[in-house]
């Protein structure tokens, strides 16, 4: 086989392998909630607001981060539990910052479905998420991710967690 057709070969094998990443990668979507892991309480009429709250940010998985977004089209951290307290009739703080004034603190061993959670990141507190039950929250990560849902046991959760306020 001459040179040049061994680098063709050679480019053609790695063509192809490159696009067979490419192609699997576009077919990755993140894992979603198990389906029945979690109680949708939204149409229950003796469910707590906050649990209620919590099954709404819970719909809202796959949505886009947005800075400043507080909507189905996009949200950043604070708008998404902006958006689901006020889904249920209970208008709280917009931001990280008020939320973590205004929300009287709950300790981690007496956290309840709805409580919001306040981590400390990038050396202050700056992200919070809320609380699902079994060590888990929603929370809408960074820009580039969407709402998803987190185990408060993954080692950066778990340190960076400062405490969580109830509504």
């Amino acid at each position: 086989m001459s040179p040049a057709r061994q680098h063709r070969t050679k480019f053609s094998i790695a063509a192809t392998i490159v696009m067979m990443a490419l192609l699997s990668a576009c077919a990755w979507a993140p894992p979603q909630p198990e389906v029945g892991r979690y109680p949708d309480p939204v149409g229950r009429s003796d469910a707590a607001p906050a649990a209620k709250a919590a099954a709404i940010a819970l719909q809202q998985v796959g949505v886009p981060y947005r800075y400043g977004g507080r909507s189905p089209g996009g949200f950043d951290c604070s708008g998404l539990v902006f958006f689901a307290y006020q889904a249920v009739g209970k208008r709280l703080p917009r931001t990280t910052g008020q939320l973590w004034s205004e929300l009287p603190p709950v300790s981690r061993q007496d956290l309840r479905i709805g409580d919001v959670l306040f981590f400390k990141v990038g050396g202050k507190m700056s992200h919070v998420g809320m609380y699902l039950g079994e060590d888990r929250f929603v929370h809408a990560p960074s820009t580039g991710r969407t709402v998803s849902v987190a185990s408060l046991n993954s080692p950066f959760y778990d340190a960076a967690l400062l405490r969580a306020g109830r509504p």
